[in-house]
């Protein structure tokens, strides 16, 4: 099956599994790529090919990728890849 281009309904399908399925992840992320180590709470808002959108403690921060982003695919493999690397797992 083909990967979903990176549209708004594709981020809200994917934020709406990482806040569902992952907020440990997504506290993970707002702790580690946002230098945020304080942060209680923290929720995906939106991925674009360029950047995460969190709201942390009901602000919100903006996690740059380290690439463009193509595809629904590559969003996913980067997300997993940006876990095992603050976990020291890469």
């Amino acid at each position: 099956m083909a990967a979903d281009p990176l549209t708004p309904a594709v981020s809200d399908r994917i934020c709406k599994h990482m806040n569902d399925d992952h907020a440990e992840a997504v506290l993970a992320y707002a702790h580690h790529y946002a230098g945020l180590g304080g942060a209680r709470s923290a929720r995906m808002l939106a991925v674009t090919p360029e950047a995460m959108r969190l709201e942390v403690d009901g602000t919100p921060v903006e996690v740059p990728f380290d690439h463009t982003l193509s595809d629904s695919e590559d969003a996913h493999r980067t997300l997993v890849s940006m876990l095992k690397t603050l976990r020291g797992n890469a």
